[in-house]
C-alpha cells in the first residue's frame, strides 16, 4: 500500500469531516425549507459551481454524441436522483445521526448486489458483513417501533437511498466511459436538480425564503463544501488514494455524523444508533478493508 503525503492525509481528514458534518447540517436546514426545496436549490447551484470551477482548470465539460448523453442519464438515475432524492426524505424522517449510519450501509450493499446480480462470489466475509448489517437495521427498526414519534418509514427511504447509490456504484465501475468524471458529475447533478425542482413544486408548499441566520449558513455549507469543496478534494484524491485509507474514511462518516448531531441540532444519539454505527462499521471494515 502506497504511503500518503502529507497534503493528502489532511485532504482526507478534512473531506471526511465534510461528509460526517454534512447529514446534521442538512438536517438544521429541513426544519424551516422542504426537502425536496433545499435538493433542487443547494445542488443545481453546487454544480454550477463545480462546473465553472473545472471548466477554469481545462476539464472538457460538455458531453459529446449519445453515448455520453447515455451515460449522464442512466448513471445520474441510481447515483445522484436516487441517492440525494431518497435520503433527503429520509433525513426529514429520522435523526441526523440515524440517517449517517443507515446511508452509511451503502459499501456492504454494493458488494451483496454484486454477488446477487453479476455473479460475484459470496465469501464468508460477505456473509458477516450482511449479517451486521442486518443487526443494525434491526436496531434501529425495533427502536423506531417502541417510540411513540417513531418513523419506521425513514428507515425504508435510507436503505432505498443506500442500494441506490450501491447500484450506481456497480454500474459506475462497469461503465466505459469517454467523458471526464468531473464533467460526468456536474451534469448528472444538473439534471437531477431539475426533476427534483419539478418535484417540489409539484409536491411541497411554496416556499417562503426567509430563514433564521443557521439556516443560511447551513445552506451556504451544502452548496459551497457539501457540493463543492468536497467534490474537488475528492477528485483530487480519488485516483491516489489506497483503498484501505479509503475504506477507514467511509467508515468515520457514520461516527462523526452520530457524535456532532447534539452539539449542531441537539439530537443526543440513544444506545441503539451507538450498537448500530459499530455494526455498520464493523461491516463495511470487513468488506472493504481486504487482508494484505
Amino acid at each position: 500500500m502506497s504511503t500518503l503525503t502529507r497534503r493528502q492525509l489532511i485532504g482526507l481528514v478534512v473531506l471526511t469531516l465534510m461528509w460526517g458534518l454534512n447529514w446534521p447540517v442538512m438536517k438544521l436546514s429541513l426544519r424551516e425549507l422542504g426537502p425536496l426545496h433545499f435538493r433542487a436549490v443547494t445542488m443545481a447551484l453546487g454544480a454550477l459551481a463545480l462546473a465553472l470551477f473545472f471548466r477554469a482548470r481545462g476539464v472538457r465539460m460538455l458531453p459529446r454524441g449519445t453515448a455520453e448523453w447515455r451515460d449522464v442519464a442512466v448513471l445520474g438515475l441510481p447515483n445522484i436522483l436516487g441517492w440525494h432524492g431518497l435520503s433527503i426524505i429520509g433525513l426529514t424522517q429520522l435523526p441526523a445521526g440515524r440517517a449517517a449510519i443507515l446511508g452509511f450501509t451503502m459499501p456492504v450493499w454494493t458488494v451483496l448486489l454484486g454477488v446477487l446480480f453479476y455473479r460475484e462470489r459470496l465469501t464468508a466475509r460477505l456473509v458477516l458483513a450482511t449479517a451486521a448489517v442486518l443487526a443494525a437495521i434491526a436496531l434501529l427498526l425495533w427502536d423506531e417501533f417502541a417510540r411513540l414519534a417513531g418513523s419506521p418509514a425513514g428507515i425504508v427511504w435510507m436503505q432505498g437511498a443506500a442500494l441506490c447509490w450501491a447500484l450506481g456504484t456497480i454500474w459506475m465501475r462497469r461503465a466505459r466511459l469517454t467523458l471526464p468524471p468531473e464533467a460526468l458529475v456536474v451534469w448528472m447533478m444538473a439534471w437531477s436538480a431539475a426533476v427534483i425542482a419539478v418535484l417540489a413544486v409539484a409536491l411541497e408548499p411554496p416556499q417562503i425564503w426567509h430563514f433564521s441566520a443557521g439556516v443560511w449558513v447551513s445552506l451556504a455549507w451544502a452548496v459551497l463544501i457539501n457540493y463543492g469543496a468536497a467534490q474537488v478534494i475528492w477528485f483530487g484524491l480519488a485516483r491516489a488514494l489506497p483503498p484501505a485509507t479509503s475504506a477507514m474514511s467511509v467508515m468515520a462518516v457514520p461516527l462523526i455524523g452520530t457524535l456532532s448531531a447534539p452539539l449542531i441540532v441537539g439530537e443526543w444519539p440513544r444506545w441503539q444508533d451507538l450498537a448500530a454505527m459499530v455494526c455498520v462499521v464493523v461491516a463495511i471494515g470487513v468488506v472493504l478493508l481486504k487482508r494484505d
